[in-house]
């Protein structure tokens, strides 16, 4: 997987990824460059197991994935998580829930194409992807807004 006549950087395509888990990494890193992020931020993923294949330039984090990424305002959990980074993608698998400023949407896959902003879910077989969309009516005259339950917590126990 890595060797260390090569330098490493989990910065893919102007995307910082960081990983906090186990992960499979080097016995000697040469050298660790830090690098100011081209657009967005980090993305914080946190898993049971992680892997990087330096030739695909495939991230894929496994078990109890949890996903933070404040630059889109996007959190997101899943079974397993795999980020494309040639093609800036990020592909969640496995009881997806995400949670973006308030809107929510679950399916059994989802994928999160980076430089669109875009969201596509699919369900399980027959089964359907829930979206749950914060919708302000600005020719509501109620002075009484409606309370929404708060979002699940992100936060899965082990």
């Amino acid at each position: 997987m890595f060797t260390n006549k090569k330098k490493y950087l989990l910065l893919l395509c102007g995307l910082p990824i960081i990983m906090v888990g186990a992960i499979a990494t080097p016995t000697k890193i040469s050298q660790i460059v830090a690098q100011t992020p081209r657009t967005g931020g980090a993305m914080t993923v946190r898993s049971d197991i992680q892997e990087a294949n330096s030739q695909t330039g495939v991230i894929t984090a496994r078990g109890n994935v949890q996903i933070n990424y404040p630059a889109r305002k996007i959190q997101a959990t899943s079974a397993q998580a795999q980020y494309f980074s040639r093609e800036r993608r990020l592909v969640l698998s496995g009881n997806v829930y995400v949670l973006q400023e308030g809107n929510s949407m679950r399916a059994e896959t989802m994928t999160y194409l980076v430089d669109e902003g875009r969201f596509i879910a699919t369900p399980q077989a027959n089964q359907q992807v829930e979206s749950i969309y914060i919708v302000s009516d600005p020719e509501s005259t109620n002075q009484n807004p409606v309370s929404v339950p708060p979002a699940p917590s992100l936060n899965r126990q082990p």
